[in-house]
């Protein structure tokens, strides 16, 4: 059975930072794609960054110099680093892993899901 755990939400003022967590367990976590969404109350589901199994990422617009996505495979543990959070962070984030040949971009080419942990940001 797959499963993904997030760990390090809370709550930040604006300016200050986190690190997310997603542990995993059920799959060969060296060989994933990677990837973390967000989810703000009212809005859909957006696209964070990604990790493919060989290290390359990529990063949504808005948050390109800001998160930071890596992994640790002999930990089977993905993390999102994040600096100079704003109010706009707000969201429940959550981790995603992909059977997918290739690093996707779109939500439904995810395969496993966590359950999320909520960042709050205070302005």
């Amino acid at each position: 059975q797959v499963q993904l755990l997030e760990s390090g939400g809370g709550l930040v003022q604006a300016g200050g930072s986190l690190r997310l967590s997603c542990g995993s367990s059920g799959i060969i976590f060296s060989t994933k794609h990677m990837a973390w969404y967000r989810q703000a109350p009212g809005k859909q589901r957006e696209l964070v960054a990604g990790i493919s199994s060989g290290g390359s990422t990529n990063y949504a617009d808005s948050v390109q110099g800001r998160f930071t996505i890596s992994r640790d495979n002999a930990k089977n543990t993905v993390y999102l680093q994040m600096n100079s959070l704003k109010p706009e962070d707000t969201a429940v984030y959550y981790c995603a892993a992909t059977r997918q040949r290739q690093l996707p971009t779109r939500e439904y080419e995810y395969d496993y899901w966590g359950q999320g942990t909520q960042v709050t940001v205070s302005s």
